[in-house]
């Protein structure tokens, strides 16, 4: 049987063609999005009394494959601003299970004390101001963000959620929070090492607050008349 080429080479052709077709319009499919089924498009922004949060309905439900009553009404109701009035719409609730902590609690999602700038588009907007004070276990030890990031380069997920929880005290609750944990490479230590960073049994006055912590604190050096401290 003689082979003939001309009709290999239109089928080869209407192949190509189809799966061309086929293509675009996996890709058209892919792109409609439909409001009334997947809710607003756009995303909505929060700017209180959480602070620059990025909400996207389509990530959750034409991404995720939620349905509009998976969150509505028994979480949140389907009311523009319902949430920011009701007054308790603060990450201390989502610690709580509340709001967008019902789903995202480390076990149904990412929990919500985990991976801030997925939510918080302008982690700046969350940053904690001024420099904190731990008092326990520790002793009179400052910590400054702003040292960290906005200085060293770090972002949230450098130490959260895997060195620190990101929950205020709780550290300090965990019952190691001491200086024999940072020479065994924990909290602080886990950089403090003598190699990433300066190590923890070095250098006490930079974080124990002393001379140095107060200067940081209130600002430069104070001097008297003639010029000393």
């Amino acid at each position: 049987m003689k082979f003939n080429h001309k009709g290999f080479t239109g089928i080869v052709n209407v192949l190509a063609l189809s799966g061309v077709l086929l293509c675009f319009g996996s890709q058209a499919i892919a792109e409609e999005y439909d409001e009334d089924t997947y809710g607003p498009e756009a995303p909505i922004v929060f700017d209180k009394p959480v602070k620059g949060v990025d909400f996207s309905h389509k990530v959750h439900t034409m991404d995720a494959g939620l349905e509009c009553d998976s969150c509505h009404d028994e979480i949140f109701q389907m009311e523009a601003g319902a949430a920011e009035s009701a007054g308790d719409y603060n990450m201390k609730s989502l610690y709580e299970a509340k709001y967008c902590g019902a789903c995202h609690d480390g076990d149904t999602a990412f929990a919500s004390n985990t991976q801030c700038a997925s939510c918080h588009k302008d982690v700046a907007a969350i940053e904690p101001h001024g420099d904190i004070i731990q008092t326990k276990p520790v002793k009179a030890v400052v910590f400054s963000h702003k040292r960290h990031t906005e200085e060293a380069g770090l972002d949230c997920g450098s130490c959260h959620d895997e060195i620190y929880q990101m929950q205020n005290g709780a550290a300090a609750a965990n019952g190691d929070y001491t200086m024999q944990s940072l020479y065994e490479g924990k909290y602080c230590g886990a950089c403090h090492d003598g190699d990433t960073a300066f190590a923890s049994n070095t250098r006490c006055t930079v974080c124990h607050i002393g001379v140095k912590g107060f200067d940081r604190l209130h600002g430069e050096p104070k001097t008297d008349a003639h010029g000393g401290h």
